[in-house]
């Protein structure tokens, strides 16, 4: 059975410059970004690629090119693979066996807030649809309902529900998932990594290593070999970056205009989303100007 330990990517899905159409080219430059980094999976068509806006043909088309480009490079392959209909997320996760990602990420149904029997039934059905195992997402701020840790629990027990993706920002959620069962407890808030392994987690869903893939690493892989000492110093290089960018606007707003600072431009946010505006571009370029994981001169501002 798969493992899941360290710092997952969630990468961003690039578009072009008026958002038309994935950027395939810088698609994989991301990609090998994230491997060269030394990060241990990446994790395609999430919050963080956008994926409601995707198209069909292109969620397929990110999807292949991770697996294809990730598995050459050494990488784990998680596959968004989420719905608030079931039987679209079936569908979803069965794409996903038949690209070849290595794990499912099942984020809980949102907008129709079922209840905990609904969630149950929910991800059992999807788990129960191919052999590919899931990665839960417990992120109630974007579906309004929240996995609790009995349902977790109750989830856990079948064979191929494997992970859950905790961003309920909750280290009580976390622990109390911990003391029911031992399913795989991976942070979804880079702020929270380190708290998150003092829980019982393995490592993070990150968004900051989109930025710094080696240092997110370095972070799980020092607390990983309990030396929370060393922990504690990356994490004080990571949190004002951490809490900083996403506090600024909805994520991958601040993220796709940081990497733009940084010489990484990721194209155009889909509408509903906005670009940031230019007093968040500016607050943005600040935070990365004071970061030690940065210099001044490489931040270029718009």
């Amino acid at each position: 059975m798969i493992q899941f330990r360290g710092c997952y990517t969630a990468i961003v899905t690039p578009f072009t410059a008026d958002g038309i159409a994935v950027d395939e080219a810088r698609l994989a430059e991301q990609i090998a970004f994230q491997a060269e980094g030394g990060v241990r999976g990446i994790v395609a068509c999430g919050t963080t690629g956008e994926s409601p806006t995707l198209e069909d043909d292109e969620h397929r088309l990110v999807v292949e090119t991770a697996v294809e480009i990730g598995h050459k490079r050494g990488l784990q392959v998680i596959a968004g693979a989420g719905s608030n209909c079931t039987r679209h997320a079936v569908e979803l996760q069965k794409l996903a066996f038949d690209l070849g990602a290595d794990a499912g990420l099942q984020v809980s149904p949102y907008y129709n807030k079922p209840s905990q029997e609904g969630l149950y039934r929910h991800f059992m059905t999807v788990a129960d649809s191919c052999p590919l195992p899931v990665m839960l997402y417990n992120i109630p701020g974007r579906c309004g309902v929240a996995i609790n840790p009995d349902t977790v629990a109750r989830l856990a027990k079948h064979p191929n529900i494997v992970a859950i993706k905790e961003a309920t920002g909750s280290m009580d959620s976390a622990s109390e998932i911990r003391q029911r069962c031992g399913i795989t407890i991976l942070s979804g808030d880079d702020s929270l990594t380190l708290p998150f392994a003092a829980c019982g987690s393995s490592g993070v869903v990150s968004v900051v290593s989109n930025l710094w893939p080696a240092r997110v690493q370095a972070l799980c892989d020092a607390f990983l070999a309990n030396d929370f000492a060393r922990a504690q110093e990356i994490h004080r290089e990571l949190f004002p970056v951490a809490k900083g960018l996403l506090s600024l606007d909805v994520n991958p707003v601040p993220l796709k205009a940081a990497m733009k600072l940084l010489g990484r431009d990721s194209g155009a946010v889909r509408l509903p989303l906005a670009a940031a505006s230019k007093e968040t571009a500016d607050r943005i370029a600040e935070i990365l100007a004071q970061s030690s994981l940065t210099r001044l001169e490489t931040v270029v501002r718009a």
